[in-house]
């Protein structure tokens, strides 16, 4: 009897094992997932190429502003909260302003208002601020409020 108990236990163990391991061996036998996966990873990779291109213009653009208008501190820009308390230093506007950009909607205008106050201080018209919610010429009007003339 002991035997024969055993045996159905082995067996029962056996079954187990095989409904546990027969699927997840079919689930790793696809290969064909190699080619999307490559594929995001290097969409993943010219992504943060970009981001880090976009982030190095944006703070050379802020601290060559800065040191235009002689304004405190032009390596704040380098440092992602602090680039915000340089903005605000550069457009004179008051430090607790930065609470507003915490506030999802506020902060875009907020931050026109920000680089209109900019494009004031490097003595260009205002209306330089308002073209930030533009998509491409908010690439564009870092550069020019930092390096025209």
């Amino acid at each position: 009897m002991k035997a024969r108990n055993r045996i159905f236990s082995r067996i029962g163990w056996l079954l187990a094992l095989s409904a546990v391991l027969i699927p997840a061996r079919l689930a790793f036998a696809q290969e064909d997932n190699r080619v999307p996966t490559a594929f995001m990873g290097a969409f993943f990779l010219i992504f943060c190429i970009f981001f880090l291109v976009m982030y190095v213009y944006h703070a050379l653009a802020l601290q060559t502003i800065a040191t235009k208008t002689n304004t405190e501190n032009p390596w704040f820009a380098w440092i992602p909260i602090l680039n915000i308390i340089l903005m605000l230093n550069i457009a004179k506007k008051p430090i607790w302003w930065i609470v507003l950009f915490l506030i999802p909607l506020a902060n875009i205008v907020i931050y026109v208002i920000l680089w209109m106050g900019i494009a004031e201080a490097r003595n260009k018209p205002n209306w330089w601020g308002i073209l930030t919610i533009v998509p491409v010429a908010n690439l564009i009007v870092p550069g020019y409020l930092a390096w025209s003339d």
